[in-house]
């Protein structure tokens, strides 16, 4: 064989046969699980691709099949909104359930004929995937299902997911698709293992294995873990989307993507029921974990005419399964103080494995819970996954000639702090809620979460250390702290503490809803959170509402405006709030609606591409709306306006092509602020 280098032109061309092959081979052997050559020869083609890329370095793309194999470490993973929001499905587990469900939607889409498509829930991460053209450009975590985490270069490692689509006729130029990541449970025992006789910690299981590994800063370890995917929803599509879920499915195979292969339409609510029994059937024989079926409607029209609620869609269900149960020992029953007071019993068991994963400790709920199952130390259980996630005792299991203990009896008083115990309905309380460690410890760790202040660093080690040494005494206290005195905790060094110091200060900013969301009132989550914030406006014009004026808002109950009216009238944390305050927190005031009426940019549509240096992407949105307009997420030739920000993206090019007015920052602002 000659060692000439061969001519650039014929590189080019053996290049891209190269990729075609492999990409083939990698799509029946990642996806379909139908290798149609040996490994030896997949290796022989792909070696040859790396010599020749490695010769004609010109020739490299980021789609190449070479280009899986990591990226030097990140310093963190950026936030990313999604194009549309990832929502969460309502649970169930009871056939009556399921009927009742499909009641509803033939009585609201006025019906007696309902086809439904169901498919396996794949108990992963849920990710969003972005194509421009065909080629794979973003991809996400689901975070908070409005904002996620930019995981683009881990997920490139991945092999089932293909950088390039088939470049069909029915491609459409811009896709987002929602998919799965997890891990086959083969290579998930395989991986433990591996860890093990490394001396590292063993996973818990192969969820928390694979979102453990696609949110890594140094992507070489992604490239390393054996994650793979499946696809099962159409976010977002430039053109027309398929008509139907089914046909949704069957065009993402088409384009070379992968799906569900086990799934099935159903034409009847017996047909769903009998897909989730064959499913449940098999779950154990699958070579992966799922912990239930998905049912949707399957005609999109009727999707789209049901819509959806805050969080999660009117039109499917995750049917879930019965939770697995094994039996194990109580060995002891301690007391665990939660963030808001709460004292919750907690079994201590014999160790058990339940579904793969191994279980020492399971929730007793409450007093009334205990009683009701009669389960004391020494008692002999049946163990559940609840949801097949949170462990929890299902039964005593009674054992011949046991001689069992006394009764289990809650303390009076708290475990933690010695304070004094209070019993609201079958809940029991601390009442020492300025000096309880467990309960400002777990306190600050919800202000500084994501859906509230979003302080990064301050994490349970971090928090511990600040409690437990004295300077953090109450949430008011987060805003003192110098760099000096974070240096003295474990783990910080001279960057570390800054980036602590830096998101501290970024959070002194925050919206109403966020506070509200951070104060940890009982009750008050993140939309009852947004509900008040929309009402009132302002944290004075909450704090002063009595109970009657709580009423009067749509969706606060007597027990919610009670919570609240109990918050703010206890006098330590009126403080704590005027304390945060006077260290310079600030709270954003309500959007104020357009009180000009001008209705200028109605008919007018914007697309947004790159950063903005004075609005954030919702605050641009919300002016272009006031006004009349409306925003899309892709370019089109419907499309009014194209406004560029900082690094554009391929939006730009696309709004070139089909002669989209393009504007600069500095013009849309003089269009939504006219003088």
């Amino acid at each position: 064989m000659s060692n000439q280098p061969m001519p650039h032109q014929t590189a080019e061309q053996r290049i891209a046969d190269l990729r075609r092959q492999i990409r083939h081979h990698d799509h029946l052997y990642y996806t379909k699980d139908r290798p149609e050559i040996s490994d030896a020869e997949y290796d022989r083609l792909f070696r040859e691709l790396v010599d020749l890329e490695t010769a004609h370095p010109d020739l490299v793309t980021g789609d190449s099949p070479t280009q899986r194999v990591g990226a030097p470490p990140l310093d963190e993973l950026t936030k990313v909104s999604h194009e549309k929001p990832m929502l969460s499905l309502d649970s169930i587990t009871d056939q009556d359930d399921v009927r009742a469900f499909d009641a509803r939607m033939k009585r609201e889409l006025e019906t007696d004929q309902i086809v439904y498509t169901a498919e396996p829930k794949f108990d992963g991460l849920s990710v969003e995937l972005v194509y421009d053209r065909g080629a794979f450009v973003r991809g996400a975590t689901r975070g908070d299902g409005m904002v996620g985490e930019d995981v683009t270069i881990n997920l490139r490692t991945i092999r089932a997911l293909p950088l390039q689509l088939d470049p069909q006729p029915s491609l459409p130029a811009h896709l987002v698709v929602r998919g799965e990541v997890y891990m086959r449970l083969d290579e998930f025992q395989v991986l433990n293992r591996r860890m093990t006789e490394r001396g590292e910690e063993a996973f818990a299981n192969p969820r928390n294995a694979a979102a453990g590994s696609l949110r890594q800063l140094d992507s070489r370890i992604t490239a390393s873990r054996p994650l793979t995917l499946t696809c099962y929803d159409i976010m977002a599509i430039s053109g027309t989307a398929p008509p139907t879920h089914w046909d949704e499915l069957d065009a993402l195979a088409a384009w070379g993507l992968p799906v569900p292969e086990h799934r099935q339409r159903c034409r009847s609510i017996d047909e769903v029921l009998s897909f989730q029994q064959a499913t449940d059937a098999m779950r154990d024989s699958l070579p992966f974990e799922i912990d239930g079926v998905v049912v949707k409607l399957d005609r999109r029209t009727w999707q789209d005419q049901l819509g959806s609620k805050s969080r999660s869609p009117r039109w499917a269900i995750a049917y879930k399964f019965a939770p697995r149960k094994e039996i194990t020992v109580i060995q002891d029953i301690a007391v665990s103080v939660g963030r808001t007071g709460t004292l919750t019993p907690l079994a201590l068991l014999k160790p058990v494995e339940v579904g793969g994963v191994t279980i020492s400790r399971a929730t007793l709920h409450n007093a009334d819970e205990v009683a009701r199952k009669d389960v004391r130390v020494g008692d002999t259980v049946k163990v559940e996954r609840a949801g097949d996630v949170i462990p929890a005792i299902a039964e005593r299991v009674p054992v011949p000639g046991e001689t069992r203990q006394e009764p289990f009896v809650m303390p009076d008083h708290c475990p933690v702090c010695g304070s004094a115990v209070a019993r609201e309905g079958a809940y029991f309380y601390c009442t020492g809620q300025t000096v309880c460690v467990a309960q400002l410890k777990g306190a600050i760790e919800h202000f500084a979460s994501k859906s509230a202040l979003d302080i990064d660093g301050m994490g349970k080690k971090t928090i511990a250390q600040l409690v437990d040494v004295g300077l953090v005494r109450d949430l008011a206290d987060l805003y003192s702290l110098t760099k000096d005195q974070i240096l003295t905790l474990e783990g910080f060094a001279d960057r570390s503490a800054n980036l602590l110091l830096e998101s501290i200060e970024r959070s002194k900013s925050v919206s109403l809803d966020r506070l509200l969301m951070g104060l940890g009132i009982r009750q008050v989550g993140q939309h009852i959170a947004r509900v008040l914030a929309k009402q009132f406006g302002t944290l004075s014009k909450l704090m002063s509402a009595t109970q009657e004026d709580l009423l009067q808002v749509r969706e606060i109950g007597p027990e919610i405006s009670a919570s609240l009216t109990s918050f703010f009238s206890e006098e330590r944390n009126r403080a704590v709030i005027a304390r945060l305050i006077e260290r310079g927190l600030t709270i954003a005031p309500p959007t104020t609606e357009n009180t000009t009426g001008s209705q200028h940019l109605a008919g007018k549509t914007f697309v947004f591409t790159g950063g903005l240096e004075g609005y954030s992407r919702d605050q641009a949105k919300e002016l272009v709306e006031q006004q009349g307009g409306q925003v899309s997420s892709s370019v089109s030739k419907k499309a009014s306006f194209v406004v560029a920000g900082t690094d554009p993206g391929s939006k730009l090019d696309q709004a070139q092509k089909l002669g989209v007015r393009i504007l600069t920052e500095a013009e849309f602002t003089a269009l939504v602020r006219p003088e």
